[in-house]
């Protein structure tokens, strides 16, 4: 209750402990629109490796717009970006810029959120403007597009392959976590 988390957050900690050497090693990190209950705890394993960007957040160390990334290519071991793409004019820019920042067996966990019912296509239409309208449409006012179940082959797209990790499957009831929550991953070959 104290750490101002949510169950997304809880399954990614879990994910990143128990799953990857991400609190084993120090890696070059960049975490967009990072999380306030993950920042502290991620800069004390990495350091000045770890790097925050935002387009408008205060809490970022470097002010960016992902469709361009200030950063060179092969740069990061590991991009976390969870729950931007819903927002920017062009996931899959935003994600071949990702892949361009990632190092050779980088990795980047692009987690976007789903509505029931789940459509098979991603729906995105720019002519919505209205915040009631987008509501509506998309689930959230500041949305510009509902992910579908072709979600993975965006992230391919993207030059990025995919992973749909179901870790979640594996947690305990006890922490909230849904069972049906996929973690994706995108890994540079």
């Amino acid at each position: 209750p104290n750490c101002l988390s949510l169950e997304r957050h809880r399954l990614i900690w879990l994910y990143l402990k128990e799953q990857t050497n991400f609190f084993s090693t120090k890696l070059d990190v960049l975490h967009i629109a990072p999380e306030p209950c993950f920042m502290k705890r991620f800069e004390k394993q990495h350091g000045e490796k770890y790097i925050t960007a935002d387009i408008e957040s205060p809490l970022a160390k470097v002010k960016m717009d992902i469709h361009q990334i200030p950063f060179p290519e092969n740069h990061f071991d590991v991009v976390l970006c969870n729950h931007v793409l819903e927002h920017v004019a062009d996931d899959i820019k935003a994600m071949r810029e990702i892949h361009r920042v990632l190092k050779p067996g980088g990795w980047a966990i692009m987690q976007v959120p789903f509505f029931s019912p789940v459509p098979e296509t991603t729906y995105e239409d720019a002519s919505i403007t209205n915040p009631r309208e987008r509501e509506k449409v998309f689930g959230q006012d500041d949305h510009v597009r509902m992910f579908g179940r072709d979600y993975a082959k965006r992230i391919a797209r993207a030059g990025l392959k995919p992973e749909e990790n179901e870790f979640a499957k594996t947690q305990s009831e006890r922490l909230g976590i849904s069972k049906n929550e996929i973690i994706y991953i995108g890994k540079k070959q």
